[in-house]
């Protein structure tokens, strides 16, 4: 098939401009053997790692496509959880950047994510409502737990039960049994959401926040530890009791028990509550790692944080308390009131200070440094990242602000972008300030203060730039100073369009007021210093009926494009300023439009989502394009073609072919409205600004581009789309409860098992072949050479058993059980018997183990009744638990080797530490006595 027309394709080159996006929260990461001096933060698809001390990116885990929701660093510090859009999480290695294991299970986004205390299992919760625990070693799923009916929004891993406490915007508060797999109490104290919670006092209090200004506090009594106390008062009162007696004690306890089953395990009781300043609700609620420390923000830009005390210091507390008791009783000549003396909840956790930010907090971490300082980390919803430490042993502490990582981006959305004519330089300018970025290195050059930007441009020679802002100014930067040389004040309303003419002598404006100027450059004396500088100098005007929106020259300049808020674009000559055509087709107003570089087509994008084709002759419209989902806010030609790009509110970046009215492709990354674009002169990149704070940077490549592949890869990334939104396959005989199987079908899922299935029709076929030869063999009287299949051949002349195994092996442990569950039962019977075979060999146990519990389990009915498959079982069963012994013996032996090796090395290291300390002593005290004949010899 020959090429009709040959396109090259776009591809994501980088992303910039971004610190930190305020959609999930930071946290302090251990790297290079430090603690609290890097931050990872979500960046839309990636997790950015910043080095606070230097304000450096030091490290950039990619995603795919989907925006990051949430982190949670490992206990151990070597690992990165990191929750997506899509309900997908992706642990990282943070010494290599690269994803070690991706797990799958949710529908809806990421809301939290909790690792146990060895970082063995991660808990992992979302928008869906429900709660999925996986273990992070076996990459495998493990339960899912259903029961709140709202989002939930925090969860807490008890370190020393095997318990979870859940809270959601459903104002309850859920204890989980992780044991037992089942809700076993839940919380009722809340009038709103519940946003946040946290555990204090080795887990012995729980802190909740809500929608209002009231922190609730919760004290924890677990029930099997005051058992274990009342267990020998209960021996001794048996002892001197009659059997009569006993057997009435035992009745009345289950009676007790039996009144509230949920407070078996653990029993909550409201303590009282800590009044917030802030009056709106809880944003983020946490603790540092030792749980020293609480602190909580709202919706505003101040951080409070309190000191919670510790069972000595509270006891010291008490004691000083009794003292002061015992004195005023004295005076009083009263008896000692020690049963009356208490600590108030205000005392046991005191307000510190509180953390003024410089814009709205989205979330924080704690970190207690080794010289007793409380660092921390803020990210704020303006693209900045703070860092404040605490000197806790100031007599007042005062949080002292030590880093600002701000040079990387923004405060507000990029409204305007622009390309110098060398392809090196970009600008982009916002609400606060303007900025120059080196494209090969995306390093920023220059920042420098503006008034809210909406239009911009370089001025030929690339040594100043103009902007056009909101207040209706015209601000002229020279850009090897970075300074502001001259603003004029161009129109009565906003300036929304600037367009450089084509014999680069001036420009033209079209502002608010209803009017187009003309502008011409000039070189004016300066006052400052003797050499002329640039100015601009007001030509001519040209007054309308509606406010301009945009306005563009023809590649002649004899024709101006003027686009009106009446939803038309008016065109007129330059030279006489006469009215020549008036393009009108629109519903709403015309946003952006553009000029090809012959001036034979005008292209214009609309709020009507819809992008038209006309021609500039005579007027007429050659095309209407559906072109986004939202506004089309941007649209430009690809220089020397007839090809042009349009961005839309929609997130998504579009190329179009203007003769053939066809779409061509998709630039996808963007996670919020695409604000405006800019194509470089030679037409190689395109760089795009989008609400998310972002700035991307597309690059063309020589790959060329075949419009029916994209239309074949478009249709199957729809597929797999509606792939994933298919009900999930129901286990035969499980109970729609509580509980569930953690993943989730899945285009990978389905793949996996049709390889599965593809590898037994391998199998069968081969093993037919091979009873035909036989046959064959044996009416000849001699060998005949078998014909060996190429797939084999590939593998290494391997078997068709053996390659059904190494099949098995490449399904991804987490998706295994998954992919088991959408395999027709009519292929289960040949996997059985191969598994006998495999576990004879001792290959793999585990994870045939794995796959043959769960086979049995959702296929229990059809495998008991099938008469031809109980020889199979009998024949596994003996297999299965004679390999299972056996590894079990070898994993028996090799701990029990781990751990004398263990001892021996801290039996070593302990001799070591004597020798080394006896070393010292021996050394200070030669040094002691040298010191004083020093002494004595100047005496």
């Amino acid at each position: 098939m020959g090429l009709t027309r040959q396109y090259l394709r776009y591809e994501p080159a980088a992303l910039f401009g971004l610190v930190a996006s305020a959609r999930a929260g930071l946290a302090f990461v251990a790297l290079r053997g430090e603690r609290g001096r890097y931050v990872a933060v979500p960046a839309c698809e990636h997790v950015f790692v910043w080095d606070t001390r230097k304000g450096e990116q030091v490290l950039i885990l990619k995603g795919l496509k989907q925006q990051v929701s949430c982190l949670c660093p490992s206990p151990d510090g070597l690992h990165l959880a990191v929750g997506y859009e899509d309900g997908a999480i992706r642990v990282f290695n943070l010494l290599s950047g690269e994803s070690t294991v991706t797990f799958n299970g949710h529908r809806a986004a990421v809301t939290a994510l909790q690792y146990d205390h060895l970082g063995g299992r991660i808990i992992y919760l979302s928008k869906d409502t429900e709660v999925i625990v996986w273990d992070v070693i076996n990459e495998s799923g493990l339960y899912r737990l259903r029961g709140h009916k709202d989002v939930i929004t925090q969860v807490l891993f008890l370190k020393e039960k095997n318990l979870l406490v859940t809270c959601a915007k459903d104002t309850l508060v859920k204890w989980w049994d992780l044991d037992t797999q089942h809700c076993f109490k839940t919380l009722v104290g809340h009038r709103a959401e519940v946003w946040g919670m946290a555990l204090l006092s080795k887990e012995k209090r729980l802190i909740t926040g809500s929608g209002d200004s009231e922190l609730r506090v919760w004290d924890l009594t677990y029930i099997q530890e005051v058992k274990d106390l009342d267990e020998p008062e209960s021996k001794k009162s048996k002892g001197s009791s009659s059997p009569g007696a006993e057997e009435n004690t035992e009745e009345d306890e289950t009676l007790e028990l039996d009144e509230h089953p949920e407070e078996r395990i653990v029993k909550c009781s409201k303590v009282g509550s800590i009044m917030r300043e802030g009056r709106d609700r809880v944003v983020t609620l946490g603790t540092d790692r030792m749980g020293k420390f609480l602190a909580c923000h709202g919706t505003d830009a101040v951080l409070e944080v309190f000191s919670v005390l510790s069972e000595e210091e509270i006891q010291k507390k008490l004691e000083k308390k009794m003292k002061k008791a015992r004195k005023k009783a004295k005076q009083k000549s009263e008896e000692e009131p020690e049963r009356s003396v208490e600590l108030s909840l205000q005392e046991e956790i005191q307000r510190i200070t509180n953390v003024k930010a410089s814009s709205k907090i989205k979330s924080f971490d704690l970190i207690l440094s080794p010289k007793g300082e409380l660092k921390m980390a803020l990210l704020l919803q303006n693209n900045v990242i703070e860092l404040y430490n605490l000197d806790l042993s100031a007599q007042v502490p005062q949080a002292v602000r030590v880093s600002r990582i701000t040079i990387g981006g923004h405060r507000s959305d990029v409204r305007t972008l622009a390309f110098s004519s060398d392809n090196i330089a970009i600008l982009s300018a916002a609400a606060e300030s303007v900025k120059i970025w080196n494209r090969s290195t995306l390093q920023c050059i220059r920042t420098m203060e503006c008034e809210y930007a909406l239009c911009s441009l370089f001025v030929p020679g690339d040594r100043q730039v103009i902007i056009g802002t909101k207040t209706g100014k015209l601000q002229l930067y020279d850009l090897a100073s970075g300074s502001l040389i001259e603003t004029l004040d161009a129109h009565d309303g906003a300036v929304w369009s600037i367009a450089l003419s084509p014999d680069q002598r001036g420009f033209v404006t079209g502002g608010a007021d209803k009017c187009v100027k003309f502008w011409e450059f000039e070189l004016v004396k300066d006052e400052s210093s003797v050499q002329k500088r640039l100015s601009m100098k007001h030509l001519r005007i040209l007054q309308l009926d509606e406010d301009v929106l945009c306005v563009r020259y023809s590649p002649n300049q004899k024709l101006l494009a003027v686009s009106l808020l009446d939803c038309t674009v008016k065109v007129f000559y330059v030279d006489t300023l006469k009215f020549f055509l008036s393009l009108y087709g629109h519903k709403l107003p015309v946003l952006c439009m553009d000029i090809c570089y012959d001036g034979t087509l005008i292209a214009t994008g609309s709020a009507d989502r819809n992008v038209k084709i006309w021609g500039l002759d005579f007027g007429d419209c050659h095309r209407s394009l559906f072109a986004h989902d939202d506004s089309v806010m941007y649209l430009q030609f690809v220089p020397k073609s007839h090809l042009f790009f349009t961005a839309g509110k929609d997130s998504k970046i579009k190329q179009w072919d203007a003769d053939k009215f066809e779409h061509i492709q998709t630039l996808e990354g963007h996670h919020q409205e695409v604000w405006c674009l800019a194509l470089s002169p030679n037409g190689d990149y395109v760089v795009s600004a989008s609400h998310d704070k972002s700035l991307r940077l597309w690059e063309r490549t020589r790959e060329p581009l075949i419009l029916e592949e994209e239309r074949e890869m478009q249709r199957e990334a729809e597929y797999e789309e509606s792939v994933a939104k298919e009900e999930q396959p129901v286990v035969a005989g499980e109970r729609q409860g509580e509980t569930g199987l953690a993943g989730k079908k899945t285009i990978e899922t389905i793949k996996a098992a049709e390889r599965i299935m593809e590898a037994i029709e391998l199998y069968r076929e081969e093993m037919a072949k091979l009873k035909e030869h036989n046959a064959i063999c044996k009416a000849a009287g001699k060998e005949v050479p078998f014909p060996v299949n190429p797939i084999l051949r590939a593998y290494g002349n391997i078997t068709p058993s053996a390659y059904v195994l190494e099949v098995f092996k490449k399904v991804k442990s987490s998706e295994l059980e998954e992919s088991l569950l959408v395999l027709p039962f009519s292929y289960v019977p040949d996997l059985l018997r191969l598994f006998n075979e495999y576990i004879q060999l001792g290959s793999d146990v585990e994870l045939l183990c794995r796959a043959l519990l769960f086979l049995l389990k959702i296929h229990f009915g059809q495998i008991t009744s099938n008469q031809m498959l109980v020889t199979v079982i009998e024949n596994l069963k003996k297999t299965t638990i004679s390999r299972v012994s056996e590894a079990r013996d070898v994993l028996g032996f090799n701990m029990a080797g781990l751990q004398f090796l263990k001892r021996e090395i801290e039996a070593k290291d302990e001799v070591t530490f004597f020798a080394d300390a006896t070393e010292r002593f021996e050394e200070k005290k030669r040094k002691r006595k040298k010191k004083e004949k020093m002494v004595l010899a100047v005496l």
